[in-house]
């Protein structure tokens, strides 16, 4: 990090005198849009919580002392200050250091975090370990924010810190947002807490009291009588919930006084308990276009530092058509011809690319906050008598999965889940990564799966799983990004549920792909035939049901099948391919292509594609490799 502050860990923080770290977070920041503004990455929480990571590591004795950051994107000053300044250019990169904190990256980072709301949890396992270990003296922090306080892990974990009464710090970060603003009962309550006016007329009257000047003997009954006369005129009803929960509550501070911040810190380290620190951020703090359009500057592309506009390579990939913007687009168009279509997303509207929808019918649009868990129920509350598009990412829909088994599919209700970001999304890493809900969805009875290979194909699946009644839950998993570089059909087409369709005749070997990845086969079919290989190609669109039809027809004409899917081949629809070749005696060789059985890494979308060999140069050297076992030359040359 250049500048005059040579900080390499936190010990090089706390050598400096407390004067000098004004002037080190401006360095900070300078660093922070410098890197992002080159490089795109999660930005303005980064922005918003520069002078508490100072405070924190120059505080607290880290790593000996566990600090653990919720969801994780707002650690980019985090990991400037514990030893990954020299390799900050790779953050997100293939090979390079995560986006997010990740144990094995560096000691600094307690706990890998991705999904939101587990910091309470783990940094109360951990305090409850050390006072078992006799290690007393070990301080616990937890930063929650971003809209991570919404969920109710983060509240089962407060209910059992307030029976456990470990020595444990959780900081409450309150910007108003998560990566859409929040929303909810409780964000009106931490709005009232901060801005109440009985709130702080009793802040200003305990002030005053424990100044008093009179005898020590009469002062503790004044106390007393004003406290009950501020109560009467309306304390109580706005009585303090983490107090309720036997949590001692500080605050709220002003999150960017740093000579304050690190006063409260150095009291509170004496305090034992439970504490929560209430912290008032802005999101974007710094950079006067973060701080006006939040939801925008949550995680941007590459953009002009001075500006803020976007350069003109991410404008014009920014043109093309993704599934989200078909996926926004087509239920507002649907939702127009049927009064009984809802959509229901867990703080993603934005991302889901229902905001338009939001605004146009606010009525029918739900965001439930970061609560994957009560989006899946509420939408079964809502089958009763409506069509309810519940949309959540799939790495997160992870979360809910037995609301998706219990109270879902059990009943047969008609949810439509509609899985965004399914399959590998590029530079979050393993957090964020769809790779298992082929697999963890498919074992589930009654319920219907299918993955689009283009967007007129996603287009007719919305349709056709709004118009399927009494089928039950009916779920569509879609990628990430860009989809096709020209306008989609504006027809409708009702599909046949479970059933596929052939998108090329063949001789040699025949190709079944799931979802997008069928883009790749298309291409590498047409390569192929340059070596004399006729190459057959079969869209499943289906997970669940199969295509039984489609597969006997393939299997009583090859002999060799590959499949190919955007998720992992352990579970997957290639293992239901190979289930029923066994099951049905036919004697078929299968080669399965996907993401293998590990985490996947972080890169480009393109990049893992290409890492875990599903891309279009694998799948040609797959079937030359297959075609060989029957032909007596070594390599295949080109006609």
């Amino acid at each position: 990090m250049p500048g005059k502050y040579n900080i390499d860990t936190p010990d090089d923080l706390r050598s400096l005198p407390i004067s000098s770290l004004d002037g080190l977070c401006e360095e900070l920041r300078s660093y922070l849009i410098d890197h992002v503004a080159s490089n795109g990455g999660h930005f303005s929480s980064s922005l918003g919580v520069v002078e508490l990571t100072v405070a924190l590591h120059y505080v607290f004795n880290t790593p000996e002392d566990k600090l653990v950051w919720d969801v994780g994107h707002q650690a980019y000053p985090h990991k400037l200050l514990t030893g990954r300044k020299n390799r900050f250019y790779s953050n997100r990169l293939l090979g390079g250091i995560s986006g997010f904190p990740s144990r094995e990256e560096s000691e600094f980072d307690a706990l890998r975090t991705g999904h939101s709301s587990t910091s309470i949890s783990a940094i109360l396992g951990m305090a409850c370990a050390a006072r078992y270990s006799g290690e007393n003296t070990r301080q616990h922090i937890a930063v929650i924010g971003d809209g991570a306080m919404t969920a109710g892990l983060a509240f089962e974990a407060l209910n059992n810190a307030g029976y456990e009464q470990p020595n444990m710090l959780v900081i409450l970060n309150d910007n108003n947002m998560s990566i859409d603003a929040n929303t909810g009962a409780l964000q009106n309550y931490l709005t009232e807490l901060t801005t109440g006016k009985h709130y702080n007329v009793l802040k200003s009257h305990i002030k005053k009291l424990l100044s008093h000047p009179g005898q020590p003997d009469k002062w503790p009954v004044d106390v007393v009588r004003k406290l009950r006369k501020i109560m009467k005129g309306g304390l109580l009803r706005y009585s303090n919930l983490f107090e309720a929960l036997n949590i001692r509550y500080f605050g709220p501070v002003d999150g960017h006084d740093l000579k304050k911040l690190i006063h409260v810190l150095e009291k509170l380290k004496h305090i034992p308990g439970p504490k929560l620190l209430h912290c008032v951020t802005t999101k974007g703090k710094g950079f006067a276009p973060a701080m006006t359009d939040k939801e925008k500057w949550h995680a941007p592309k590459k953009f002009d530092k001075f500006t803020g506009a976007t350069l003109d390579a991410e404008r014009v990939a920014n043109k093309a058509i993704t599934f989200q913007a078909v996926f926004g687009d087509t239920l507002i168009e649907l939702a127009k011809r049927n009064a009984r279509i809802m959509a229901v997303t867990p703080a993603m509207l934005s991302g889901s690319a229902l905001s338009r929808m939001k605004k146009e019918m606010p009525e029918r649009v739900f965001d439930v906050g970061i609560t994957e868990q009560h989006a899946v129920t509420f939408s079964a509350g809502l089958a009763d008598g409506m069509i309810p598009f519940c949309t959540i990412y799939s790495t997160f829909l992870q979360r809910a999965y037995d609301q998706i088994i219990h109270d879902v599919a059990l009943q047969k209700l008609n949810v439509i889940l509609c899985i965004d970001r399914a399959g590998v999304v590029g530079q979050d890493g393993p957090t964020h990564h769809g790779a298992f809900d082929i697999a963890f969805l498919r074992c589930i009875p009654d319920i219907i799966g299918a993955s689009p290979m283009d967007l007129e194909d996603f287009r007719n699946l919305l349709f056709t799983a709004q118009a399927s009644k009494g089928n039950g839950p009916f779920a569509i998993r879609y990628p990430k990004g860009q989809g096709a570089s020209t306008p989609v059909s504006s027809d409708f087409r009702k599909l046949k549920i479970g059933r596929g369709r052939k998108i090329r005749a063949g001789k040699d070997i025949a190709i079944l792909s799931l979802g997008p990845v069928g883009q790749y086969v298309k291409e590498a079919c047409e390569e192929l035939e340059e070596y004399e290989l006729n190459v057959a190609h079969y869209d499943l669109r289906f997970f669940k049901p199969l295509d039984e039809a489609l597969l006997h027809e393939v299997c009583r004409q090859f002999s060799k099948v590959i499949t190919i899917e955007d998720g992992c081949i352990t579970g997957g629809v290639g293992s239901a391919v190979i289930a029923f070749i066994a099951e049905q005696g036919y004697h078929v060789t299968v080669k399965r292509l996907g993401l293998p059985d590990t985490f996947a890494v972080q890169g480009t979308q393109q990049e893992l594609h290409e890492l875990y060999g599903y891309d279009k140069k694998t799948i040609i050297s797959v079937v030359k490799r297959l075609a060989l076992i029957n032909k007596s030359n070594e390599s295949f040359s080109k006609k």
